[in-house]
């Protein structure tokens, strides 16, 4: 393994106090002020520090993109001089025992960085760093906190935040997150300061031999002087959303050392030499041994308390449903190949789902769920059926059909390249869904209906315009509340549309359109819209590959967009079906989406993402491998640091859609095929 981006946070500060727990682990006290505990450095002991290796096994390079979060505490007479956090030292440095720290630096005058708080920074470089020097290093001055790290030629920069005033004798939580192109500081989970450097930052920044130091560089001058109560290193991802928002943002927590998580004891300062209080650990899984037995643990990720025996950890509480297995509940045949299926509920009917049948002769389907599963309750007349999209306006129940083939009666429209989809209206009187409205549209594949300031939009995508134009334009649609009708309200340039997701942030409204083809190529740019003065505009353009499928979703206050890509194809070479699929995550203050996790899928053509009790996941509709259309559709969980990772494999055939929806308590996912007539549905067996 050569480099360490997907290693799980590490606990630094636990890993050097936990080493031996009969015993504190010497040049340190534990202090207690605020009713807060945290270590006070009392010498630059080596227990201090241990090889980096030990932690990152296996790893050689340093990973490119990283966190530091701590909590620390410094007075307001402490900071006088320059004094160090933490230390990563090159090897041979505790040989050197009269090596002195030589600070001739000079400014490279990378000017000024205007942030919110119109803070400064400096770039400062160190030439030739000889064995022992500083790799990457955190120090505190009065008014100011240094970013130590090596560069890319053998020299150390220092990026310099000013005005931080962090020696005011507060407790404060920073989140010190560096990606290739930034370092970016959010202290107390407020507004982040970022520095942009001329360069990007070193990616292979040898770690080997190196040797990790707490609370200094492993010598007298520039011990740190202050409490630290929390320091892990979180490769790979920028921590601020773990921890951000807090309730209480200066002690925002991560992960906690057990020996400074009892219960505070307000408005006290003393040294603490007993460890023999109950305590509540909170944050990452500890071991539990005769030592910590009697204490309490609490985990945030599974929102349980357990209780150390001794031995091992024993659930107190736990209240969340978690996934089992996936019990096949009904397979049923249908008149059609199905290419997409929308499930919604209707007053005093109950809960329906409309099938998209690909064949004009037998139309599309609306079926009713009873005890036994879905049974066939209404036909409705089709062309080409492509998706369907439920959606109220009032009290009043309506669905809309994408088809894109042309019925026999309008023949004049298919010589123009137009096809009609139409929308019904639920009849109370009738019990059935009878034709509203007909409209315009070009080889329509997806409707999305959303609301905003109280009015009603429908949003088409246009996938071509006859068998040729791709670039067409899809049609937003505004519900007129005068003339009961639909009416053209904005029109938007389209490669090939394939769906349109609606989503909100806040007071802000989002419209992701995926583009798949634009008549040479696969790769093109999918675009995110935003709502501004009653008109959609350009947010930002995210590259895709035959996107088929965008979806939305939330997990705590975090919000993400997966895409389906559906494969590459670029002239006349050929298609590459077996490709990534992108999670993106809106990145609040750089105003964007940037990407989170690549997955690969097999021509993916949805994603359907759904929480159970506590527990978050994602399922892809895999279609096409580029030889079979018989391969597994996977549902993905949501396990924090690693992302989504993989659980259950489905057996699927030419899977069009997922969806998921619940019936009196009980949880269900269904999925159709493009590929054959029939339809599936499992029951999720939870425990």
């Amino acid at each position: 393994m050569n480099s360490s981006s997907d290693v799980l946070p590490l606990d630094l500060l636990s890993f050097i106090l936990e080493r031996d727990t009969s015993r504190l682990v010497p040049g340190v006290r534990i202090k207690e002020a605020d009713g807060v505990r945290g270590v006070q450095f009392v010498s630059p002991d080596v227990s201090m520090s241990f090889p980096l290796s030990q932690l990152l096994v296996n790893c050689d390079l340093f990973p490119k993109e990283f966190s530091i979060v701590l909590t620390l505490k410094v007075s307001r007479t402490a900071a006088k001089r320059n004094e160090h956090v933490f230390s990563l030292l090159a090897p041979k440095y505790l040989n050197k025992s009269k090596h002195e720290e030589k600070e001739a630096v000079s400014d490279t005058n990378e000017g000024k960085s205007s942030t919110e708080k119109k803070q400064q920074m400096e770039i400062q470089v160190k030439r030739n760093p000889e064995p022992g020097d500083v790799l990457l290093g955190l120090k505190i001055s009065p008014k100011r906190l240094h970013f130590l790290m090596k560069g890319g030629s053998e020299a150390v920069e220092q990026w310099v935040f000013r005005g931080i005033g962090l020696a005011d004798n507060q407790w404060h939580t920073l989140v010190l997150a560096v990606g290739e192109h930034h370092v970016r500081l959010t202290v107390d989970c407020n507004s982040p300061i970022e520095i942009v450097p001329s360069r990007p930052f070193s990616s292979d920044l040898n770690i080997q031999g190196s040797r990790f130091h707490i609370g200094s560089r492993g010598r007298w001058k520039g011990l740190f002087s202050g409490l630290l109560r929390q320091l892990v290193l979180v490769p790979g991802s920028d921590a601020t959303h773990q921890i951000c928002p807090s309730s209480d943002s200066k002690l925002a927590a991560l992960s906690v050392p057990p020996l400074l998580l009892d219960l505070p004891i307000i408005g006290r300062q003393r040294d603490v030499t007993s460890d023999a209080e109950k305590r509540v650990s909170v944050g990452l899984e500890r071991t539990c041994t005769e030592l910590q037995q009697g204490q309490l643990w609490f985990s945030q990720e599974k929102k349980a308390l357990y209780l150390c025996d001794g031995s091992a950890w024993i659930t107190l509480l736990e209240d969340h449903k978690r996934l089992d297995y996936l019990l096949e509940k009904q397979v049923l045949t249908t008149s059609s190949e199905t290419h997409d299926i929308e499930v919604f509920q209707i007053p005093g009917i109950g809960l329906m789902a409309a099938m998209a049948h690909r064949s004009p002769s037998s139309g599309s389907a609306v079926y009713l769920w009873t005890s036994s599963g879905f049974r066939l309750y209404q036909n409705i007349s089709t062309h080409g059926a492509l998706a369907w999209r439920h959606f109220n306006l009032g009290k009043k129940t309506f669905l809309v059909v994408s088809n894109s083939e042309t019925g026999s009666e309008k023949q004049s429209s298919k010589d123009s390249g137009a096809d009609n989809s139409v929308i019904y209206k639920w009849s109370k009187k009738r019990k059935r869904f009878v034709s509203f409205q007909t409209l315009q549209t070009f080889c329509a594949r997806d409707w999305e209906a959303f609301n905003i300031n109280h009015n009603t939009y429908l949003a088409v995508a246009n996938h071509r315009w006859g068998n040729n134009n791709h670039t067409i334009e899809s049609v937003i649609y505004k519900w007129n509340k005068s003339t009961k009708a639909f009416e053209i309200y904005q029109t938007i340039p389209t490669s090939g549309a394939y769906d349109w997701e609606f989503f909100s942030v806040g007071p802000y409204h989002f419209l992701v359109v995926a583009n798949a083809f634009d008549g040479v190529t696969t790769s093109v740019d999918s675009v995110i819209y935003v709502w501004i003065d009653g008109r959609f505009q350009v947010f930002q353009k995210i590259k895709t590959f035959c996107a088929t499928d965008w979806e939305m979703f939330q997990i705590g206050g975090r919000v993400f967009l997966v895409v389906a890509n559906g494969h590459r194809l670029s002239g006349t070479g050929p298609s590459q079906y077996t490709i990534n699929s992108t999670i993106y995550e809106l990145d609040i203050g750089g105003q964007m989406f940037v990407r989170f996790q690549d997955i690969v899928t097999y021509s993916a053509v949805d994603w359907e993402f759904f929480s159970l009790g506590e527990e978050h996941f994602l399922v892809v509709a895999n279609s096409f491998n580029g030889e079979s259309y018989s391969l597994n559709s996977i549902l993905y969980r949501w396990q924090g640091y690693e992302g989504f990772v993989p659980v259950h494999w489905l057996p699927t055939i030419g899977c069009s859609d997922w969806e998921y929806f619940t019936y009196q308590g009980e949880s269900y996912l269904i999925y159709s095929s493009a590929k054959t007539p029939l339809f599936k549905v499992f029951k999720l067996k939870t425990y």
